[in-house]
């Protein structure tokens, strides 16, 4: 013998239930939108801050070949620095660029002006210049205060 129970619901409930039809699926499509609209504007926080970090770490690139160069020319003795324009062209490596280096003898063995010009393949990255003077030593100890002077 089967005995099946049934479990009435009161008619203010059911009246209740009816009044709510449609509600959810309004509250499922407003939290969708308010979950876009956050979605996208961490999305294009996240696009700013990598496109500042690709040019922070480019600025660093750049700032280093700059130095390395700079660096080479004041290294090396004063005649070893050809008057004229040399260009460079690197390709390879994680800073492509073109490096242009203009060395000017406005006083002939006494003053050179060099001029270091980085322009970097990647527009992204912006072109910086450097700008140095190079004089020819009056001695060759140049520690020397009692030396006669040539």
């Amino acid at each position: 013998m089967k005995i099946f129970v049934r479990n009435r619901v009161p008619a203010e409930a059911m009246a209740a239930r009816n009044g709510r039809k449609g509600m959810v699926l309004v509250e499922v499509i407003v939290a969708m939108v308010l979950l876009a609209v956050a979605v996208s504007s961490l999305a294009s926080l996240v696009y700013s801050v990598s496109r500042n970090g690709l040019i922070a770490s480019g600025n660093a690139y750049r700032n280093g070949v700059l130095m390395q160069e700079v660096n080479r020319l004041e290294g090396i003795p004063y005649a070893s620095v050809a008057v004229g324009v040399t260009t460079v062209s690197v390709s390879t490596g994680k800073y492509p660029h073109t490096r242009t280096v203009t060395v000017t003898e406005p006083v002939a063995n006494v003053i050179k002006n060099i001029t270091i010009v980085i322009k970097p393949t990647n527009a992204v990255f912006k072109p910086d210049t450097a700008k140095f003077i190079r004089t020819n030593a009056r001695t060759t100890a140049v520690l020397c205060t009692d030396c006669p002077q040539n």
